[in-house]
């Protein structure tokens, strides 16, 4: 695992994909409601397992919020 990754670095990655600041969306936000689609949802899947994550696309499309992923991911971070 490369860098931990840490809630601020998860809502700034998601930010980063909606071209949003990270404080302008909650935490329990619906993303795809924010704009986040397949493709974008499909990059942070892929940033996320290069950085030694198991984020799986179809997990993340689940539940897509800040919230319900920091709990998939960070919870990684106890292994």
């Amino acid at each position: 695992m490369t860098a931990p990754l840490s809630l601020d670095r998860l809502r700034g990655d998601v930010a980063e994909v909606l071209a949003e600041e990270p404080g302008s969306f909650a935490d329990d936000d619906n993303l795809i409601d924010r704009g986040l689609d397949s493709i974008r949802l499909m990059s942070l899947a892929t940033r996320w397992r290069e950085a030694g994550y198991e984020a799986g696309y179809l997990e993340l499309a689940q539940e897509p919020t800040v919230k319900a992923w920091w709990n998939l991911l960070g919870s990684e971070e106890s292994k």
